[in-house]
């Protein structure tokens, strides 16, 4: 793992030179500019298109220092949930693209573009769904109130020094947590840091209006937002965190805002909501995840199944997961027969059971197990990565490549299909398909000198083959746009 101090030395020269580049940009060019108007989130100093440029840009910069959780299940609930609370905000633009943090901590966060993420430790922490769409909803209000291109705005104004120590302390607060993103801005912005802090806590309380109304408008209840803001104000208490005064957090906490959540949401009807399966499940795969080890798992499961527990199914559920990992298929085997009857259908079962047939060494059950359900679900995209996964591990890797590369047209953004890819294309024997999809890895994790050696190697082998030739040669030009999108000043 990548030491803060590290990353921070990375992140501020990395973000520097994009923050120079913004800068020029904007001085050099007046096409997107609009009249600043801190009190609008109509007007902003960024037009959408421009912030979707440098979210990506952010985001490929993200993947590469960030530890990710690589969980395709996890990320489709993720991508469900976001997607349903969006379609009920003020956001216009909603090419949203997610990502999950390695990290225990309560955090999620936003930045331009529609890229949002959270830790997931965030789903061990909300014991409800709308206490974690509480926290999704927020973040989308951040989006939709244009809060990254006026906080810019403003420390454009400030100056170049202010924007790069801006820019560097979100990436860092979102990649090794809270105090070491504020340390970099608050060290950036020098005499400006009272005004800029003083800007943040107002964005925050419009984040909460707003994030509150998506919420109810989504379904959910809105009386889950106090009860979210109690919980994680709570946990802050035990934390090092507590030692930083309130004012310098990116997401400040007291009494005084949960007061003020709470007389937001009695504006609202309360609603009396059942028990999300989906989230449960999810928060269930997290725990296993994070366990220190598959057997302290079990007996994690096994306690809260003797105790009381919001889902027996997804708590029956993960001993499923911490028994297959700790080794036992046969246990994980009889406890998913247990549920699964009752919901035959469910991915989350049906890849559970191939899991365990991959643990027993029977890669070929998986492949059929997985491969009936997907004539149900083409297209889905953690049946999808599980098939190809099982195919690849039942020694038909040929299979798999042709899986995932039909898949990568649906789905291009996932490092790990691309990872999985240059993996079974390498035991498939095809070497030119194993450098290009190695290259896309690369790229999608802004490892850009890697990526175009892979090329270069691809293209070494094309022999006369213009079309495969052709194809790597616009690739190495994409490469050599988004270097110069980086390098420009």
């Amino acid at each position: 793992m990548i030491r803060p101090p590290l990353i921070i030395a990375q992140v501020t020269l990395l973000l520097s030179v994009i923050t120079l580049s913004l800068l020029t940009r904007v001085n050099a060019s007046t096409e997107d500019l609009k009249i600043p108007n801190l009190g609008e989130s109509s007007t902003s100093l960024f037009s959408a298109d421009y912030e979707y440029e440098i979210g990506r840009m952010w985001l490929r910069s993200f993947r590469g220092q960030a530890p990710l959780v690589n969980d395709p299940l996890l990320h489709s609930y993720l991508e469900n949930l976001t997607f349903e609370l969006a379609q009920h905000s003020d956001l216009q633009d909603r090419r949203i693209e997610l990502v999950i943090v390695d990290n225990p901590s309560i955090n999620a966060f936003a930045v331009p573009g529609g890229v949002m993420g959270v830790h997931n430790g965030l789903f061990l922490y909300a014991q409800t769904e709308d206490e974690f769409a509480t926290v999704m909803a927020h973040e989308i209000a951040h989006l939709s109130q244009r809060h990254f291109s006026r906080r810019m705005e403003l420390a454009a104004q400030q100056g170049p020094m202010q924007l790069a120590g801006l820019l560097a302390g979100i990436l860092l607060a979102a990649t090794v947590g809270t105090d070491a993103g504020l340390a970099a801005m608050t060290t950036a912005q020098g005499l400006a840091q009272d005004e800029q802090l003083r800007y943040s806590r107002s964005n925050e309380a419009e984040a909460d209006r707003v994030g509150l109304r998506t919420l109810y408008e989504a379904g959910m209840d809105p009386y889950a937002a106090p009860q979210m803001f109690e919980r994680m104000l709570a946990a802050t208490r035990y934390s090092s965190t507590n030692r930083v005064p309130e004012f310098m957090r990116t997401h400040p906490l007291s009494e005084r805002r949960i007061a003020d959540t709470r007389t937001r949401a009695m504006q609202y009807p309360k609603r009396i909501r059942p028990v999300s399966l989906d989230f449960q499940l999810m928060r269930a795969r997290v725990e296993v995840h994070s366990a220190p080890t598959p057997e302290e798992a079990v007996a994690s499961f096994r306690a809260a199944l003797q105790g009381q527990t919001r889902s027996t199914e997804a708590t029956t559920y993960g001993l499923v997961l911490a028994l297959t990992a700790a080794g036992r298929p046969n246990e994980a085997a009889l406890s998913l027969d247990s549920i699964w009857s009752e919901n035959t259908d469910r991915i989350e079962y049906v890849i559970a059971d191939a899991e365990i047939d991959l643990a027993r060494g029977n890669p070929q059950r998986a492949v059929a197990t997985l491969e009936q359900r997907l004539e149900l679900s083409p297209g889905n995209h953690p049946l999808t990565m599980a098939y190809a996964d099982a195919l690849h591990q039942a020694g038909s890797p040929h299979l798999a490549e042709a899986t995932l590369i039909e898949q990568s047209r649906r789905v291009s953004n996932d490092p790990g299909l691309w990872y999985l890819l240059a993996e079974v294309q390498g035991l498939a024997g095809n070497i030119i398909g194993l450098h290009r999809s190695r290259a896309e890895y690369f790229i999608m994790i802004n490892a850009l000198d890697a990526a175009e050696k892979q090329l270069g190697y691809a293209q070494a082998l094309t022999d006369r083959d213009f079309t495969t030739s052709s194809l790597i040669n616009e690739r190495l030009r994409d490469i050599q746009s988004m270097r110069a999108e980086m390098d420009r000043s």
